[in-house]
């Protein structure tokens, strides 16, 4: 890339003004849109305190929230760290909206504002508009509203029904949250009225298209033997459509005992756990892309001149500390880092497309040596999960690089074995395990609903299908079923059923 000799650096030293940010981000803007051909969202860059940051990064990071005291603790304990030096703050916090709000901290130097900018406003902003889970289950235009329409309620019942009975029952509520998804809708039974409605169009129908000669066709008696009416127990679970996975909808629905401020909360409480869903299975591709996007920039900015070698080299040293992923024997080891694991696959993603070598071409045919590596990275960013991206993307390099292998977990031995390494079955055997391992349908566990007599003891019966004979730990277990308990007004019970042998392994009742 060339140079103009007369080209100046956007900034020199530390200090910003608010006129350096506004150049700077229409220098990233050009390269976001016009080089890489991001496609984000408007954005609204808002420079807060380091207070504010805490803040924020307590409340679940959104920009408007209902009180409660959880946020209060999450604050305290963020700050007496931070304040001590025990941790640092995040540079930046994005919000999945339409604008696109991304919060950076005032005490930023000038080149980490750079890097947020591109990293947040336009990273994770164009994974915000593009991937499909984020369009499916979240809706950027009215999240900030109804995030208004939320804390005002929750205010509004508090000053009517008080503080303490308001904060019990989120607190129940928020036990229930990870349960307060629909993971996979299905419609619902439809209605008498909707059902005499088909009848009535298909009597209709039959009446316009009526001949006579079917009359003299022979039928068999079996015909009237049997009655399509089901009995009362398949009934009920019809019309209550059981099984349930959404547990906090149900309630919602279905509670002998709430009143409707009550639904109104657990509503709110459902529609937050939704907006995060997304976010929970997307970790190491959001980040990923995020951390691609503003490695990318800064370099094609320093390589026009607009960048100094020292605000380079502040960048890099953040980036380095972002993308570090420590051996397992290191004391600051937490699994693999999912940024280092993202942005990983993402660089050999381009490494594939623009210098293959034998073996990518035999791993990934359709990409190696294509060129597009722009086309391809977007159309990963949009189709994909973490799952099926590692499952799709992860090489034997990054298998090698990453140093991954694979142990054997059987209960019945003493030791561990290692079962896969670096050979051809080892890697689609890593790849494959490593995929599994972020899945949420195998991380969270399988729990529905699968029964409630509304017209008898009204008991709510739960269902969990134990895999690979791990069991629920019975601390957090009962507890949360006292919160259960408190929502649905009646007995609760929870049964957990071997999802091989369909045997069952457990049974607890809170009434």
């Amino acid at each position: 890339m060339t140079v103009k000799a007369d080209t100046k650096p956007l900034f020199d030293g530390p200090e910003w003004t608010f006129d350096i940010l506004s150049s700077t981000y229409d220098a990233i803007e050009d390269i976001a849109l016009n080089d890489l051909g991001l496609d984000p969202y408007p954005n609204q860059v808002e420079i807060i305190s380091a207070e504010q940051m805490l803040d924020a990064h307590s409340s679940v990071g959104m920009p408007l929230m209902y009180h409660h005291w959880s946020f209060g603790k999450h604050f305290v304990q963020e700050e007496q760290m931070y304040r001590k030096g025990y941790s640092g703050l995040a540079y930046e916090i994005v919000i999945n909206s339409n604008p696109c709000i991304s919060y950076n901290m005032e005490q930023n130097t000038m080149p980490i504002q750079a890097l947020v900018i591109a990293h947040a406003a336009f990273g994770h902003n164009h994974f915000f508009k593009n991937n499909y889970l984020f369009r499916q289950w979240t809706d950027a235009n009215s999240v900030l509203d109804y995030l208004e329409y939320s804390k005002k309620f929750v205010a509004q019942c508090e000053e009517e029904h008080g503080s303490a009975a308001v904060e019990q029952f989120l607190d129940a509520a928020h036990a229930l949250m990870d349960h307060g998804v629909s993971r996979y809708p299905r419609p619902h039974e439809p209605t008498k009225k909707e059902k005499k409605a088909r009848a009535d169009e298909l009597r209709a129908y039959e009446e316009s298209t009526f001949n006579d000669l079917w009359r003299t066709v022979p039928t068999s008696d079996e015909d009237d033997e049997k009655s399509d009416e089901p009995d009362e127990a398949v009934a009920r679970l019809r019309e209550m459509n059981l099984p349930e996975e959404n547990i906090l909808f149900f309630i919602e629905k279905h509670s002998p005992v709430l009143n409707g401020w009550q639904r109104e909360l657990i509503s709110i409480v459902r529609y937050i756990a939704q907006y995060f869903y997304p976010q929970r299975q997307t970790k190491i591709m959001n980040e990923g892309c995020a951390t691609f996007v503003h490695h990318y920039i800064v370099n094609a900015l320093y390589d026009k001149g607009l960048l100094t070698e020292g605000a380079m080299l502040e960048i890099l040293h953040s980036h380095s500390s972002v993308v570090y992923q420590p051996e397992f024997d290191a004391p600051g080891y937490r699994g693999l880092n999912p940024y280092a694991l993202g942005f990983g696959i993402v660089k050999d993603i381009e490494r594939i497309c623009t210098e293959p070598k034998p073996e990518d071409e035999e791993w990934f045919p359709e990409i190696a040596g294509c060129g597009d590596w722009r086309t391809v990275l977007k159309d990963a960013w949009a189709n994909y999960r973490d799952e099926s991206f590692i499952q799709q993307f992860l090489s034997p390099h990054m298998i090698r690089q990453l140093k991954l292998f694979s142990l054997g977990d059987d209960a019945s031995d003493r030791h561990y074995t290692v079962t896969s390494i670096h050979d051809e079955g080892g890697y689609r055997a890593i790849r494959e395990k490593l995929a599994r391992s972020y899945d949420i349908g195998l991380i969270e566990p399988d729990i529905q609903i699968i029964d409630a007599d509304l017209r008898g003891d009204r008991e709510l019966r739960l269902q969990h299908t134990v895999r690979d004979r791990v069991p629920l730990s019975e601390k957090t277990r009962d507890e949360v079923l006292k919160h259960l308990k408190m929502l649905w007004g009646y007995d609760v019970s929870l049964v957990g059923v071997d999802r091989e042998d369909e045997k069952k392994v457990y049974e607890t009742r809170v009434s």
